[in-house]
């Protein structure tokens, strides 16, 4: 899955590797970039990443040393680990577009307009995008596919669309991290030394208690969404669903792609494949069913969609970048993973993650440390896949120091790393679901109850040591599950 691993503290050599005031330069100075960019000149990311890239390659040269060839390699072998999330960038901005044209997401949101209340939504959003998440395996498939659809049903009923893309969000997490089938799953098991199998049931009881507590959320908040207003301000409904038949040949056959694309998925056929195949499939309906040429097909998956529906709310709805639309999102990725690709060959991480390490007085600072750790990662590195190497190579040793078992440590990767990359507004996670939904991450984030409330549970079981699992050879335990420790 990974390649390329990580350089530990001790790998670094003494004379070059920075110290914890010069680690925190670096950090200081991108802090400032993006705020002063983005926030004072109202800049896209794009461009105080590349101040941050260049300021911290005068630094590495010149202060510490690196060469070119150096620090180019750091680069390359960060933006080689975020290459597959590329990938799935290119593939789900042209599926999004496939599929939106071959009437797939507009047959979806039709019926869901039909069957569906403002006070039932959101819970059930919530719900489905679990299913599907833990079905496939991949929070970003589920989101760019069902997730499109989903928050243009919300809209049509009047339900804010941050509150609809949190819910989304929320389910699909959840669903991901708990899925045996998810690369990041595999990951946190793989580099605890834990099995897969106990690494998904440590995780169980956060996963049921978080989840309770959002879908309640969910239900409070749909149950007190205006039905009034919702007619008034989203639209009839009754006229979007007549926009959408107006436009689109809606039938049954225009799920194929979606069948496809998931059936591939649950037999266990990698991502890119899998969505690869229904971006065909899309083209495919578009032309049978939808009337298209087979070259005008092509050109929106390229260029996108851009429906004329007389709906003003469902024109904006279902209109896409397509393939080209991707560019601007992978632009900030590639920026991000190079700073993260610098950070990490200087030994600024590094050095960050062993002062972190030193501070641990107890059982409840490691899991506050190492549930810290990715969530930083993904701030500095824009890479779900640093998030959890980093932290789980970094804290591995320190939790057999406090016969924690390795399940302790995957789960408190998975409910941090997994989820926060979503919290950040350059990780690729972050600018991949606000583009995709159409919602920015600043706004959706107040309803993204399982990103805010996974680490702070995680944490509290380490402080309480409820659930936190313990190595105890002397005594039996069900299942391989560890011991769990007393509080």
């Amino acid at each position: 899955m990974v390649d390329f691993e990580p350089k530990s503290y001790e790998d670094f050599d003494p004379e070059r590797r920075p110290s914890l005031g010069e680690a925190l330069l670096p950090i200081i100075g991108m802090i400032a970039f993006l705020a002063f960019g983005i926030i004072y000149l109202g800049l896209d990311a794009q461009m105080p990443l590349l101040w941050g890239i260049a300021f911290i390659g005068l630094i590495a040269r010149y202060h510490w040393g690196y060469s070119w060839d150096e620090m180019f390699d750091g680069i390359t072998n960060s933006i080689v680990m975020g290459m597959g999330a590329i990938f799935i960038l290119f593939v789900i901005y042209m599926l999004i577009a496939s599929w939106i044209d071959a009437g797939t997401i507009p047959y979806i949101m039709y019926w869901g307009l039909e069957v569906l209340t403002p006070a039932v939504f959101l819970p059930l959003a919530a719900i489905l995008s679990f299913v599907i998440a833990f079905a496939v395996g991949s929070s970003w498939t589920t989101a760019g596919s069902l997730g499109i659809a989903l928050v243009g049903i919300g809209a049509g009923l009047g339900v804010p669309e941050a509150a609809t893309a949190g819910a989304i969000l929320s389910g699909v997490y959840m669903g991901d991290k708990q899925s045996p089938l998810s690369d990041t799953t595999l990951l946190a098991s793989g580099v605890s030394n834990v099995d897969l199998w106990d690494h998904v049931r440590g995780m169980a009881p956060n996963t049921i208690i978080i989840g309770t507590i959002s879908v309640v959320l969910y239900a409070v908040i749909g149950l007190m969404a205006d039905t009034g207003t919702a007619e008034g301000a989203a639209g009839d409904v009754a006229e979007i669903q007549g926009a959408l038949a107006g436009t689109y040949e809606l039938s049954f056959i225009v799920l194929i792609p979606l069948i496809i694309t998931f059936g591939l998925a649950l037999t266990g056929y990698p991502a890119l494949p899998a969505l690869g195949a229904g971006v065909f499939a899309g083209a495919g309906i578009s032309v049978l069913v939808q009337g298209r040429g087979f070259g005008e097909a092509w050109e929106i998956i390229h260029f996108g969609t851009a429906p004329e529906t007389g709906v003003e709310l469902v024109n904006e709805l279902l209109a896409t970048g397509g393939l080209d639309g991707s560019i601007w999102v992978i632009t900030i990725v590639f920026g991000a993973l190079s700073i993260g690709g610098l950070l990490e060959v200087t030994g600024v991480l590094a050095v960050l993650a062993h002062n972190t390490a030193k501070a641990v007085r107890g059982i409840g600072t490691a899991t506050l440390a190492t549930a810290v750790g990715p969530i930083a990662m993904n701030i500095l590195t824009a890479d779900q896949y640093m998030s959890i190497v980093v932290p789980g190579m970094t804290f591995r040793d320190l939790h057999d120091e406090y016969d924690l078992d390795g399940t302790t440590l995957s789960r408190t990767l998975e409910e941090t790393g997994t989820v926060s990359e979503a919290m950040i507004p350059w990780n690729s996670g972050g600018v991949f679901m606000a583009a995709a939904l159409g919602v920015p991450v600043v706004s959706y984030l107040p309803y993204f109850f399982v990103g805010l409330l996974s680490p702070i549970l995680v944490v509290l079981m380490g402080f309480t040591g409820w659930k936190m699992y313990m190595k105890d050879p002397e005594e039996p335990t069900e299942a391989g599950q560890p011991a769990e420790a007393t509080a």
